[in-house]
């Protein structure tokens, strides 16, 4: 607002005397953001005429308030802006054969997903409705994708379109089993990066990828150079370094090491460091017991089967006891490591003399 003082005040008012502000209708007052006439608003101040002055501190004082009003509208604007980007060059949602749509070669979903509970319950709630309320994402594939080559079953006749999912590969995986229609916004053009990063906002927005999941996507895409290092690639995506260089180190074990796990899917960030120090330290070691790991039936939990990984001895299924004579402690009987069994005496109670006895006693007792 501006302020007129002495002669400032007396000029400002000899040049507006002769403005006529008839036409001027001063908004009424309200009382506690009533209406001016609603039911208990406060009485209107009459229409009075304004003077010069008072004319140009009310326009100065409306512009300030349309102006609050217009930065208020470009900001409701800019937001809408925003959301409204992650569709761009999209057409509107349509209902696609699944059979026309493949997989990205960026696909990051491991077929073990597709077996689990939470992907059971995804796919009824999807059948429940008739198809996939919310929308996945595909770029047209005409075939020439950089870096992508058609399946020998995929069938492009130059005519009918071909879609790549860009994200939603679990619910397209539903519908493909229902045999429902895929529900997809559809883009006409997105390059491999812009495909690749909205692919994994999704993903974080929805349900994580596995450690291992995320390992080989990572690891994919800087080995084929949508990122030229590791650091590029978490800097872009705004994901932990440590965390991203983790994932990959996972992804790149052995496939005898990842064999030996029920599912990849249940390999965890924190092992991948301690997994591959024992493979540097004890290569042979560590896959041969991936192998006799990997042929038994599954029934380890992952915990168990990643510290028999790493050398780590099993906790015993057996107590320990305590083997006494007159109510005084001699022995200790304990399980070792790989199914071994060990007697502990304890100090003084087997001499040099007895333990050729010894000897004799365990012989006859392992023959009988």
């Amino acid at each position: 607002m501006w302020l007129f003082e002495g002669d400032e005040m007396k000029k400002a008012a000899e040049k507006t005397a002769n403005i006529d502000m008839s036409g001027f209708q001063p908004r009424g007052k309200t009382l506690d953001g009533q209406a001016p006439g609603s039911a208990g608003a406060a009485t209107e101040v009459p229409n009075r005429k304004y003077t010069g002055v008072g004319s140009v501190m009310a326009a100065i004082t409306r512009e300030a308030e349309v102006a609050t009003e217009l930065g208020a509208v470009r900001a409701e604007l800019k937001a809408t802006n925003e959301k409204l980007a992650e569709f761009d060059g999209a057409t509107l949602v349509r209902a696609l054969d699944p059979r026309v749509i493949v997989r990205s070669r960026w696909a990051n979903r491991n077929e073990a997903e597709f077996a689990t509970e939470e992907f059971r319950l995804l796919k009824e709630e999807i059948s429940q409705a008739g198809g996939n309320v919310q929308p996945i994402k595909v770029r047209v594939f005409d075939g020439q994708t950089p870096g992508r080559k058609p399946k020998t079953q995929e069938v492009f006749d130059g005519q009918t379109p071909l879609y790549e999912i860009v994200f939603g590969h679990r619910r397209y995986q539903a519908c493909a089993e229902l045999g429902l229609p895929v529900n997809a916004v559809i883009v006409d053009q997105m390059d491999d990066r812009a495909l690749f990063e909205a692919m994994d906002r999704e993903n974080r927005a929805r349900k994580n990828l596995s450690p291992w999941e995320q390992g080989r996507m990572y690891d994919e895409a800087v080995k084929h150079g949508l990122y030229p290092s590791i650091r590029r690639l978490a800097e872009s995506l705004g994901v932990n370094l440590s965390d991203a260089s983790r994932c990959i180190q996972l992804a790149k074990l052995p496939k005898e090491v990842i064999g030996a796990f029920t599912t990849p899917l249940d390999l965890q960030v924190r092992w991948s460091k301690p997994l591959a120090d024992a493979l540097q330290r004890d290569p042979d070691g560590v896959l041969g017991r991936a192998k006799d790991l990997g042929k038994k039936p599954h029934a380890l939990d992952a915990t168990t089967v990643f510290e028999r990984l790493v050398g780590k001895a099993p906790k015993s299924a057996f107590p320990e006891l305590d083997i006494s004579v007159a109510g005084k402690k001699l022995a200790t009987l304990k399980s070792g490591s790989k199914g071994r069994a060990l007697v502990e005496f304890e100090a003084g109670a087997l001499t040099e003399d007895r333990r050729e006895a010894l000897v004799m006693l365990l012989s006859e007792f392992l023959a009988r």
